[in-house]
């Protein structure tokens, strides 16, 4: 070893000098604070809105059955028009995803003139076909409203 370098000397310690110093007994636990009078208020006063929260909630069931049974036709037009707004936003949003396809929409307006074409010559041609149609329309008419058809 180098004669030069000195060791170098640190002072003994002991496992007892690192614990801390308590003074706690075990045989008696620490006290609470008694509690003040504002604590007590507090506390009233959360119990008496927990007691009307749950007298709420106990009678929602009652009250939205005599809700829905006085206003059910508002309720149900209403519910008719926001599904009716939300159909046509997501029929408007579909259309619009197919028309960014390429080759998809010019091939869906070529198949609805083809099919207009035959329409046309199909049943508006002749008058013969015209009077058809007007009879198959009255029948559709007939069965959708329920008249003629006899009921058993």
């Amino acid at each position: 070893m180098n004669p030069d370098v000195k060791e170098t000397e640190f002072p003994d310690t002991s496992p007892s000098d690192f614990a801390p110093e308590t003074n706690l007994s075990l045989e008696e636990p620490p006290l609470l604070p008694p509690a003040s009078e504002t604590e007590t208020e507090t506390s009233q006063q959360l119990k008496q809105v927990a007691d009307r929260i749950y007298a709420f909630l106990s009678g929602l069931p009652d009250y939205l059955s005599d809700f829905f049974g006085e206003y059910r036709r508002p309720i149900i037009t209403l519910g008719l028009i926001f599904g009716s707004i939300v159909s046509v936003k997501l029929t408007l949003a579909l259309l619009g995803a197919i028309n960014d396809i390429p080759l998809l929409a010019p091939t869906f307006e070529l198949i609805g003139f083809a099919y207009t074409a035959w329409f046309i010559y199909r049943y508006l041609w002749r008058a013969s076909n015209r009077e058809e149609l007007a009879a198959s329309f009255g029948s559709l008419r007939d069965q959708v409203l329920g008249r003629g058809t006899p009921k058993i």
